[in-house]
């Protein structure tokens, strides 16, 4: 599979997991507003609201945290990142998506150790197997590890320091060149202080 293929796979992925995490999270809300108005103004609430919701926070929770790893908008200090060159802060990128990658192994293994554990385990206000609650975390794990093997592969580095680019200073001495005049800023100018004689 070439890097295109697999960014293409990953990306639309991604997008179908904010889109899953976003349901889950109006269910939620909706399920513990249902929950309150239950509670305070009808006299009861629905036995399985809160372990609905529970269980509805987990998958949405984890689905869109793998989904930020790849779209990188996790927060994340690069103080030390720009004190290295490019060359430098490439590596350290291609290190720390690495050690991402294997907390995605480790959820993965752990994770599917968990769900196998409590399959057997029913929640009772939902008859469901407890293990299903926790199975976002061992899929999550595995699509961060995959999402992290893209951006090794693929690196979307992050804009260059204003300083280290030359492309952008070369933009820069085309605009404003040491021998460069700004009549129009000067004509606007006398315009409005009517230092010109026409105001």
């Amino acid at each position: 599979m070439s890097n295109n293929t697999l960014a293409r796979v990953t990306h639309k992925a991604a997008d179908i997991l904010l889109v899953v995490a976003a349901i889950g999270l109006l269910a939620m809300t909706f399920i513990v507003g249902w929950q309150v108005f239950g509670r305070y103004v009808l006299g009861s609430s629905p036995s399985w609201a809160e372990q609905a919701s529970l269980t509805l926070m987990i998958w949405f929770i984890f689905l869109g945290g793998a989904a930020g790893v790849r779209d990188g908008f996790h927060i994340r200090i690069i103080a030390v990142e720009n004190m290295f060159d490019r060359p430098g802060r490439k590596k350290l990128r291609r290190l720390s998506n690495a050690i991402v990658g294997l907390c995605g192994l480790a959820m993965l293994w752990w994770g599917g150790e968990l769900v196998m554990r409590t399959w057997s385990h029913v929640i009772p206000s939902l008859g469901i197997p407890r293990g299903m609650a926790y199975l976002a975390i061992p899929i999550a794990g595995a699509l961060i590890a995959l999402f992290s093997v893209e951006r090794i592969l693929d690196d979307p580095a992050e804009m260059e320091t204003f300083a280290d680019s030359p492309d952008v200073v070369a933009d820069l001495g085309d605009i404003v060149s040491p021998g460069s005049k700004e009549p129009e800023f000067e004509t606007s100018k006398t315009k409005i202080t009517g230092k010109g004689g026409d105001t």
